[in-house]
């Protein structure tokens, strides 16, 4: 997957794609529907499958100091969209220029004469340019003028409901991260580098891989059932483990991060790329009266979430 991130200076062999457009945080069923609709129209005309999203997200760009949101980095997206076979990312970079694109000027300049798309699939709540203007009939019409084909693809519905980010993020708040992969149609999953810790995990007899949850929206804090891919490295592979995401109250510290001790595991993954996807909330953070007291509770967490890991 070739990833473009200027539409100003795309090469030749770069445009030409389906693309579907949309923000695609946590790349859930409903986005997935619209992938797989871009993916036939590519096939029917021989064109790649593409994606033209937005980095930072445009929420987050408009909203800084808001709270935390995104179900998904950059490169965990991008990593979700190259398993589902996407072959050109055009992730945009969102800044004051693009942000004042008027709806015409972004048919125009983004799809049209920037990245040269083919055809653009869309979900039917889509909008676009300047203030949010452009309808999707909007996008039809210029469409037809400017030369690109344009689908409308409908809204998935899931128990009587919008398959939404929303609804994800309330899932993982409330820790039901099976409830959350019945959306998302896969497990809710935290990427990023292995970064050195305290090392007190090592010191109780449970080395953990420290990975930093900066800028995404928290699920419920406490321990967790996890199925860990390492992506890279000599190391590389699927594991089972059991990660505890929170502040870590016994230890009085405050900055939320995801430690996960992976079984039966030995081996120095520092700065590995690591992703960790929820299966099963545990229980809740606690502080216990000490360490002796602790390790026994993760002695039984770890063989808690192995009995449910084997049963995937």
């Amino acid at each position: 997957m070739r990833i473009i991130r200027d539409y100003l200076y795309v090469e030749t062999a770069d445009k030409g794609a389906v693309a579907a457009i949309g923000n695609f945080d946590g790349v859930h069923l409903g986005h997935q529907s619209i992938i797989s609709v871009a993916e036939q129209i590519g096939a029917d005309i021989g064109a790649p499958l593409g994606i033209l999203t937005f980095e930072p997200h445009p929420r987050a760009y408009f909203a800084p100091d808001a709270t935390p949101f995104r179900l998904m980095s950059a490169d965990a997206r991008a990593t979700r969209l190259r398993k589902l076979g996407v072959k050109r990312l055009y992730e945009i970079n969102f800044n004051t220029a693009l942000s004042d694109l008027s709806p015409r000027e972004f048919a125009k300049n983004v799809i049209c004469d920037g990245l040269g798309l083919r055809h653009v699939v869309v979900g039917a709540d889509f909008c676009f340019g300047k203030g949010r203007a452009g309808t999707v009939e909007d996008l039809k019409a210029f469409g037809q003028e400017m030369g690109f084909g344009v689908t409308i693809a409908p809204l998935v519905e899931f128990e009587q409901s919008d398959v939404s980010s929303t609804a994800i993020r309330q899932a993982l708040t409330d820790g039901l991260p099976r409830h959350a992969a019945s959306i998302l149609g896969h497990w809710h999953r935290v990427e990023g580098p292995v970064i050195s810790g305290e090392q007190r995990g090592r010191e109780l007899g449970y080395p953990t891989a420290n990975m930093s949850v900066d800028g995404l929206h928290l699920p419920r804090l406490g321990v967790y059932a996890v199925l860990v891919d390492i992506l890279d490295g000599p190391y590389a592979g699927t594991y089972h483990g059991a990660a505890s995401l929170g502040v870590r109250p016994m230890f009085g510290e405050n900055t939320p991060n995801l430690e996960t001790f992976i079984f039966d595991f030995t081996g120095d993954i520092y700065g590995a790329n690591l992703s960790v996807g929820l299966v099963e909330f545990l229980r809740p953070e606690l502080k216990f009266d000490g360490l002796q007291a602790l390790i026994d509770q993760m002695e039984q967490d770890c063989a808690q979430a192995r009995d449910i890991l084997v049963a995937l």
